[in-house]
């Protein structure tokens, strides 16, 4: 079983896509980032209504372990999520069910340690670790779209999603839990571009219409900025869980800076011999494979 963290943008909508098609998810927490947690529940109650999820929706972190609340809606909007025009379905947020308790719950249910993927800043995962430590155990890894070995998004140092809460990166690090990264430049592998949108925008349904335009303001992103094509970044991390012989991982030891005005939030990555690793870190990802699976998963959805 897994449970699913997220912050409830375009991307993690496509990531959450790509796993309720192919295994059970047994709820899923929200967090403050790519939006303010309020327009996240609202992403997330448009986006069940869109698709038909049925999965238990919970309300989370709404700012960082020291309080702040980080968001890029300079990229992004104020809603978190692009759009050449069509929106999500408009609904009230998604009722108020705290996340903590529902996550404990569901960890102390379990008779098998159970999977997490996080697609978003990790306060909620550290609140986790800080207030019940003795549910770690049933956790068997966490896999976590964040960080970045090389140059940031938010800051020439730092990837958004370690930048939103970076003593929350720490403390999960730090917990013990196993810990899979994939991180900027392994999702800067999988590029999407708007020949890939073709057969999306002739499907000729109302919920393809609706993804072809959020897929392609999300694609737009890069192409207002004079790149040809869009990292593919959350649903990489859920392709990891889907179809793992797609990726290759190395072993390493990460940390994060929380000081500095400019290296701030910046995911210190070490993989000389001998040290003592604490995650395992995305190396290379079969990128035409990857895609492919996010593209089918937005065509069987259109269709559905």
């Amino acid at each position: 079983m897994i449970w699913i963290d997220t912050d409830m943008g375009f991307d993690d909508i496509l990531a959450v896509m790509i796993i309720a098609d192919q295994r059970d998810i047994s709820g899923i927490s929200l967090v403050f980032g790519n939006a303010p947690l309020e327009q996240v529940r609202k992403n997330a109650a448009g986006a069940r209504a869109l698709l038909g999820w049925r999965t238990p929706m919970h309300t989370g972190a709404a700012q960082a372990i020291l309080g702040e609340t980080i968001t890029p809606g300079h990229v992004l909007g104020p809603t978190g999520i692009p759009t050449r025009g069509a929106r999500l379905p408009e609904c009230p947020p998604v009722p108020e069910s705290p996340a903590q308790a529902a996550l404990c719950a569901w960890l102390e249910s379990l008779d098998a340690p159970g999977e997490v993927l996080a697609l978003g800043p990790l306060t909620n995962l550290a609140i986790l670790a800080l207030s019940r430590p003795d549910l770690l155990t049933k956790i068997a890894k966490i896999t976590w779209m964040g960080g970045g070995a090389g140059r940031g998004n938010q800051t020439p140092s730092a990837e958004f999603n370690a930048f939103a809460d970076p003593e929350a990166v720490q403390i999960v690090v730090n917990s013990g839990v196993p810990l899979d990264i994939l991180d900027l430049e392994l999702c800067r592998q999988v590029l999407i571009g708007p020949n890939d949108l073709r057969p999306l925008e002739a499907s000729g349904t109302e919920k393809g219409r609706v993804l072809a335009d959020l897929c392609g303001a999300y694609v737009d992103i890069a192409l207002e900025r004079g790149r040809e094509k869009m990292a593919v970044y959350d649903p990489c991390a859920a392709a990891a869980l889907i179809i793992p012989e797609a990726f290759t991982f190395a072993p390493g030891f990460v940390a994060v800076e929380l000081t500095g005005t400019h290296t701030r939030g910046r995911t210190v990555l070490d993989q000389r011999p001998g040290i003592t690793p604490n995650c395992r870190w995305a190396m290379h990802a079969d990128a035409p494979r990857v895609l492919s699976l996010a593209l089918k998963t937005l065509q069987k959805a259109a269709l559905s």
